[in-house]
């Protein structure tokens, strides 16, 4: 598995607690910043994450801003990704088994470094169910039409 990964100003401190994580789990990724603790745009950070991963590039991604909720957005504004806002084990999971996520959302200012590690861990390790759910993912891929 290769994941994209990046925050904004607001994430920087759980964007490296994260990496840390996947460097424990010997999981592949590339950061995309940013590598200043200057005030940054969530939006120029999400970006190359959602591209990466709605290419192919990446098989799923990894966004961290103050909320989570400006990542989310903007990250959901390319074609082919379904990002989730998560600040619990179990959305990580359901989001995983129902939605299949391809990009996680998270906010520094709204949870700690452990349950982000936990709730990464979840959503790295769970699969997506399949079955009526795949119904349902692809209406959500039909809105982008």
């Amino acid at each position: 598995m290769k994941i994209a990964i990046s925050s904004d100003h607001g994430g920087n401190n759980l964007r490296r607690e994260i990496m840390e994580l996947l460097d424990e789990l010997q999981i592949q990724y590339e950061d995309f910043g940013p590598q200043t603790t200057d005030s940054v745009d969530y939006p120029d950070f999400a970006k190359p994450v959602a591209e990466g991963v709605a290419s192919g590039e990446f098989e799923r991604g990894i966004l961290i801003c103050g909320t989570g909720i400006g990542m989310s957005i903007a990250a959901n504004k390319v074609k082919g990704i379904r990002c989730a806002l998560v600040h619990d084990v179990f959305s990580a999971k359901a989001t995983r088994n129902h939605n299949d996520s391809n990009i996680l959302a998270m906010g520094e200012r709204v949870i700690g470094p452990g349950l982000a590690r936990e709730i990464v861990s979840t959503w790295l390790n769970t699969d997506f169910e399949g079955g009526r759910h795949t119904r349902r993912v692809e209406k959500i891929s039909k809105l982008e039409d």
